[in-house]
C-alpha cells in the first residue's frame, strides 16, 4: 500500500465514513454483532476497520499479510481482545470452521489477482463455522479510487461477479449490493 494510501486510511474522515457509510451499507441493521464471538478480518491494513470491529465482537482475529502493518497492529493492541496474524490469507493458518463470521473491508482491490481474490474467497469459507456470515465491501473501479492507488496494487472486484464467485467458493444466500462508489456482500458459509 503507498503511503498516501496509508495516510488516508489513518484520517477521523476516514473513520466517520467507515462508521455512518461502509458499516451500514454493508452490515445492514444487525451491524457487526452479526459477526457472533469469534470472527475473522481479513486484511486489516492500519486497523481503523479493526478499531470498530473490536467494540463489537468479544473475540476478533485479523490476518495481515504486510510485516511492518501487523507489527504495528499487534503492537498497537496488545492486551486486547484483538490477535493479529501476520500471514496470506490466500493459505490461512487456522484450522477448518473456526470461525463465527469474518468481515473485509476496502482490501480485496489490494489483491493482485482475479485467482488470488478467489483463492482467499476459499479460504474464509474454510475457517468459517457452517453458516456463518460473511461480509465483504470495497470500492467500484473509478478514476478516483485508481488515482489513489499510485505505484500500488489496484485491482477492483467488478461488482456483479461476486454472488458467482462467493458461490463457487462455498458460500450460499449471497446479497450483493452496489452504488456509484462502493459494493457490498453478505453471504452465508454453506453446510
Amino acid at each position: 500500500m503507498n503511503e498516501r494510501h496509508l495516510q488516508a486510511l489513518a484520517t477521523d474522515e476516514w473513520r466517520h465514513t467507515l462508521e455512518t457509510l461502509a458499516f451500514p451499507f454493508a452490515f445492514g441493521p444487525a451491524g457487526p454483532a452479526a459477526l457472533g464471538a469469534e470472527a475473522l478480518e481479513v486484511g486489516p491494513g492500519p486497523g481503523m476497520t479493526t478499531d470498530l470491529l473490536r467494540a463489537v465482537v468479544p473475540q476478533l482475529t485479523s490476518i495481515e499479510l504486510d510485516t511492518d502493518l501487523a507489527t504495528a497492529l499487534r503492537d498497537r493492541l496488545a492486551g486486547t481482545n484483538v490477535t493479529v496474524v501476520e500471514g496470506d490469507a490466500t493459505a490461512m493458518p487456522f484450522e477448518d470452521a473456526r470461525f463465527s463470521g469474518a468481515a473485509m473491508f476496502t482490501m480485496l482491490h489490494h489483491v493482485p489477482t482475479v485467482e488470488l481474490q478467489d483463492r482467499m474467497f476459499a479460504e474464509v469459507a474454510r475457517v468459517l463455522r457452517p453458516g456463518a456470515l460473511l461480509v465483504a465491501n470495497d470500492g467500484v473501479a473509478r478514476p478516483d479510487f485508481e488515482a489513489l492507488h499510485e505505484d500500488d496494487i489496484y485491482n477492483p472486484v467488478d461488482p456483479g461477479t461476486v454472488e458467482d464467485r462467493l458461490t463457487t467458493a462455498g458460500f450460499t444466500s449471497v446479497e450483493v449490493t452496489a452504488n456509484a462508489y462502493a459494493w457490498a456482500v453478505q453471504a452465508r458459509r454453506a453446510g
